[in-house]
């Protein structure tokens, strides 16, 4: 991933965005050969010169002081999301420059798998940027059961979402929008980290295998892990309509603690219940035949 390239194609896919009647501009002519507004239109927009903006767009960020970055922001009407990817690409750009680097594997606290745990009637897990899984409680694991079948560890639900995707269709009823948000938390997480060689692998292994992830990567969209609606269908208890509640995790870096829950009295809430009920019995069948085996 480099960083240069990065800033040009995020920039110039969030001018293209734009029309000029958008932004407040005159749309002078009928035959606008740049699609959305021009580079000139952005400088003016953000009250900076054209030189300086085209030095901005082809990846020079570096010297961009704060205020400049906020006007660039609002002159090209960014979201959150948005905006904190701008500001991690900066960022980046002003550190010195640093060879890919692995980073050592997380192991979480047991202390947080005993959180995990205390928490009976909801699933609960612990994952990263990347969309490792790194921990679950029991409900999670009976879950999320079609992600953990693949022996790969850690599981990593992008992965299934893009190189298994018959599957990741019949268990994520709202299968395009799970897809394009994996792609945009990953662009995300690359702004932050993008010397991280086992995000990098990531990305590299994703587009190599799937179309859907080029073009879902290609549209520089990011997202921020936020609370929301998860709609799945499980193979064992059938749907199931979730509030998601993605929490950070101070203690941390980089680790969210995800739940999923229902309002009492759903069918969702009952079928939750039912999938509670079935994964201690596969507990318990499973306890019996390491017993037997020993």
């Amino acid at each position: 991933m480099d960083l240069r390239t990065e800033i040009r194609e995020f920039l110039s896919s969030r001018r293209a965005r734009i029309a000029p009647e958008q932004a407040g501009l005159p749309a002078y002519g009928g035959n606008r050969r740049v699609k959305g507004l021009r580079r000139e239109e952005v400088a003016l927009l953000a009250g900076v010169s054209v030189d300086y903006y085209v030095r901005m767009e082809r990846g020079s960020l570096a010297g961009a002081s704060d205020g400049v970055l906020e006007a660039l922001a609002s002159a090209l009407q960014l979201d959150e999301a948005e905006r904190d990817h701008l500001f991690h690409l900066a960022r980046q750009s002003r550190a010195p420059r640093s060879p890919r680097r692995r980073r050592p594997a997380v192991a979480v606290r047991s202390t947080l798998q005993q959180v995990l745990d205390a928490i009976s009637d909801a699933p609960a897990w612990i994952g990263n940027g990347r969309y490792d899984v790194l921990a679950m409680n029991q409900l999670a694991r009976a879950l999320y059961s079609p992600v953990l079948a693949d022996p790969r560890r850690p599981a990593n639900t992008a992965r299934f979402v893009y190189l298994n995707p018959a599957t990741a269709r019949d268990f994520f009823v709202d299968y395009d929008q799970v897809a394009g948000d994996a792609a945009a938390k990953l662009r995300m997480a690359a702004g932050r980290n993008p010397h991280d060689e086992e995000l990098i692998a990531l990305v590299g292994e994703l587009s190599t295998c799937s179309e859907l992830f080029r073009q879902r990567w290609a549209s520089q969209d990011v997202r921020l892990h936020r609370s929301g609606r998860k709609r799945m269908h499980h193979p064992i208890v059938g749907q199931l309509d979730l509030d998601v509640e993605s929490l950070e995790l101070p203690a941390e870096p980089g680790l969210h603690l995800n739940i999923y829950t229902a309002p009492a009295g759903t069918p969702t809430a009952d079928n939750l219940a039912l999938l509670a009920s079935w994964a201690a019995t596969q507990q318990t069948l499973a306890t019996e035949l390491e017993a037997h085996n020993g």
